[in-house]
């Protein structure tokens, strides 16, 4: 009998806590960004996660640790899903979107996010135009 006490309290006493901090998440707002992993360059590297900005028209990619990365002239040249291989450094749901830019380190990025955000993430990496002869 009392341990039916016991581990009851302790689920309420669990309930509360979880309740307490999801109502300080939702008191805090959304958090600004489209959440990602990012390999640079493409095919290159590891999967590193952080968050990309689209403000003022210029797309800007922040990393949990290290330098921002500007994204001057930014435009989609792909989506596609994961690999296999992928598939185990990132969710394997995700979607790729593979992204050229400008600069004066003008190169290839790879970003995945998952497939809700695909839009948002298109809407602030516009896709290239086909080259057509």
């Amino acid at each position: 009998m009392i341990e039916i006490v016991v581990v009851g309290l302790g689920v309420v006493g669990a309930g509360w806590l979880l309740r307490r901090k999801h109502r300080a998440r939702v008191a805090a707002g959304p958090v600004p960004g489209i959440p990602c992993m990012v390999r640079i360059p493409a095919g290159e590297g590891r999967w590193r996660p952080g968050r990309v900005y689209a403000e003022d028209g210029a797309a800007r990619w922040v990393p949990q640790r290290g330098e921002t990365v500007e994204l001057p002239g930014g435009r989609a040249t792909g989506v596609r899903m994961p690999s296999v291989k992928e598939g185990i450094s990132i969710h394997p749901g995700s979607r790729i979107v593979t992204c050229a830019y400008d600069g004066d380190r003008g190169g290839s990025i790879e970003i995945a996010v998952m497939p809700l955000d695909v839009r948002e993430l298109l809407a602030a990496v516009p896709q290239a135009e086909p080259d057509t002869p």
